[in-house]
């Protein structure tokens, strides 16, 4: 196949970059996650128990809080410069979660389990406070728009900065002067729009969601083909999460947020959170006293629209995303696209986010340019085509204007993706990133070695349906995390103080004094 001229424009940047005297330019970004995990009873049913208190106030603890419900239990981490200290906290916030859970597990795949319909799943309380008022009545909108079967679908984000020392020899190989906040955000920007391009690899490389529970179809109106008793699939697919049966929700279909730039990007998200939506006037926001949604807009707030990948900056207390990106410009991207992996007790291994480090630094050094309308159509296409069909035999996704074979494209994103592993290598006898490509790459050559398939392999292996597997999975997780060697004393001791520490500043932001909300509402929307 000849190269086309933005494979020779990236290859120029590769090799300015191999041959600019600093082989580890590229290492020591940092790198942080956050996986949701539903808790559920021993028999499978959505816990509707609070938060348990020993794990802190979910309000105010940075490393353990909710998601969209009272039972999807969060777990943070702090950022890291290697993937095995990021592991071990996680696995370490693991092990203290177990240990206050009582008989509940952690839910062990990413669609959930048996759902009884919206009511079966508990909203997330925060109380009080304006702040904590706040994050529930924005869940009560998001269940009233979407339903609340679709939030309790859970996934794990994967946060990444580049190492502050790559951005002067990078703005050197782009003819740069400027090598501040807007070339960085500038750089970021570039790197958002590839990944709509071509992040379509990530589901099909780690995907691992092809079935779900025929409760959660019903309750969303929606039929599958039967795989076999109480379960649905597509036969294809690597990740109905993130299909239209799953985040890529056909009521944000009216939401176009573009990346060609940063001003770009907080105009179109600015603009949904303030145009008004017929159907959620219709809705109502305050009915009889009581808040049903923080407004009637496209989107309520930033964090509504659903993307595979953000731009993000640490907001500062009470600050808006967008305000945030704004003061200071793009500081990390957030990848949103990773189902949980049922292979892994803590939903993620390093492989895997050793992989997206490469791709993420792929990303930024390919030639990027504006993304319009049609290619952004074709480009939602290729990724639901991905998520419900990614191991067809033959598959064909829109690559400029035509079709265009999908394994052929992706081995050619691993082939470019080699001179970039062997800077992350650089100094490392284990060459640990070029394993972690040449073990995604035997997955273009065998489609059976994707999760997808191998979950499917399983079902069939032992005639489970999906709910009996997961159910057996998050039990054997559950064993694990108990049975490991004792936890670290010194760590334990500062999950419990944060804990306790978190329940305090909860209390005091409850017992404080409070004005209007509507005015603190309105204020914080304006």
């Amino acid at each position: 196949m000849p190269k086309s001229r933005i494979d020779r424009a990236f290859e120029r940047r590769l090799a300015a970059l191999i041959n600019g005297g600093e082989p580890r330019v590229l290492q020591g970004g940092r790198r942080g996650v956050e996986k949701e995990s539903l808790r559920v009873t021993p028999d499978g049913r959505i816990a509707q128990t609070p938060h348990p208190v020993a794990l802190g106030a979910a309000l105010t603890h940075e490393h353990i809080t909710t998601d969209y419900s009272e039972a999807l239990i969060e777990l943070v981490t702090p950022t890291f410069r290697s993937n095995w200290e990021l592991l071990q906290y996680l696995c370490d916030l693991h092990q203290f979660t177990y240990r206050h859970l009582g008989d509940e597990l952690l839910w062990a795949t990413s669609m959930p389990c048996v759902v009884d319909g919206d009511a079966s799943i508990p909203i997330a309380q925060y109380g009080p406070s304006d702040i904590g008022r706040l994050k529930t009545i924005y869940r009560e909108g998001l269940g009233l728009r979407y339903g609340r079967v679709m939030q309790a679908i859970s996934g794990v984000h994967f946060n990444y900065s580049f190492p502050e020392g790559l951005w002067e020899p990078w703005a050197a190989v782009r003819g740069s002067r400027d090598t501040g906040a807007d070339f960085v955000s500038e750089s970021y920007f570039e790197l958002l729009r590839n990944y709509r391009r071509h992040g379509w690899i990530v589901l099909y490389l780690f995907g691992v969601s092809p079935t779900v529970c025929k409760s959660f179809l019903r309750a969303r109106g929606e039929t599958l083909p039967e795989f076999g008793p109480g379960t649905g699939w597509e036969p294809y697919s690597t990740s109905l999460r993130m299909s239209d049966l799953g985040y890529r929700n056909r009521a944000q279909s009216d939401v176009e947020v573009s990346v060609n730039s940063l001003q770009d990007y907080v105009r179109d998200l600015t603009r949904a959170i303030s145009t008004p939506h017929p159907e959620y006037e219709r809705m109502g926001v305050k009915v009889d006293g009581v808040y049903r949604q923080l407004n009637a807009n496209l989107l309520q707030i930033e964090n509504e629209y659903y993307a595979f990948i953000r731009p993000k900056r640490v907001a500062r207390s009470g600050e808006r995303p967008t305000k945030a990106l704004l003061r200071g410009g793009v500081e990390y991207v957030e990848v949103r696209a990773l189902d949980v992996s049922a292979f892994d007790p803590v939903g993620v291994n390093q492989d895997k986010m050793r992989f997206l480090e490469a791709f993420l630094a792929f990303c930024l050094m390919r030639e990027s340019p504006p993304i319009d309308a049609g290619e952004q159509a074709a480009l939602d296409g290729n990724h639901v085509t991905v998520a419900r069909r990614g191991r067809e035999p033959g598959l064909l996704l829109q690559r400029d204007g035509r079709a265009s074979p999908m394994l052929d494209w992706a081995r050619e994103i691993l082939d470019q993706m080699q001179g970039i592993c062997e800077l992350l290598d650089a100094g490392d006898p284990k060459r640990t990133y070029s394993t972690a490509l040449a073990v995604q790459a035997a997955k273009l050559d065998d489609v059976a070695r994707t999760p997808s398939a191998r979950l499917i392999a399983e079902l069939r292996s032992t005639g489970e349906s999906f709910f009996d597997l997961a159910l057996r999975t998050s039990a054997a997780h559950k064993a694990y995390f108990l049975d490991l060697h004792p936890p670290d004393d010194a760590r334990s001791a500062v999950f419990a103080e944060e804990a306790h520490g978190s329940l305090e500043r909860a209390d005091a932001l409850a017992r404080a004094p409070r004005g209007d909300f509507d005015a603190y509402l309105a204020s914080y929307l304006t």
